[in-house]
């Protein structure tokens, strides 16, 4: 997939451009039914709405592409907790919020 101007590359991640939100997160409150401007104002610092129609633009535009992606995230998610065993408490906590987001999605 490659990058524009509204979405950025970084240490193989997708993110808004010039900003720390990946694109993950855009993509989940987007697929969840969240308005781009519900999403805007939860995450200001995106830095504007027309970047983020546009970070929204390319989700749309790679369906297949964002799938595999988040799969991935949610892989890469699997393997970090088995190599870095977190407290019970806490990994309760982390579970429950990527269980919310992966519910979302589907």
């Amino acid at each position: 997939m490659p990058a524009n101007q509204y979405v950025e590359i970084r240490n193989g991640c997708y993110h808004v451009g010039g900003t720390r939100i990946g694109l993950d997160i855009v993509a989940y409150e987007f697929h969840d039914g969240r308005s781009p401007e519900e999403i805007f104002e939860a995450y200001p610092s995106i830095g504007s709405l027309a970047k983020l129609y546009g970070a929204i633009t390319f989700i749309l535009e790679h369906p297949k592409e964002i799938d595999a992606y988040l799969n991935a995230q949610d892989e890469r998610w699997e393997e970090f907790k088995t190599s870095n065993a977190l407290p019970p408490e806490l990994a309760e906590h982390f579970e429950r919020a990527r269980h919310e987001l992966s519910f979302r999605r589907h």
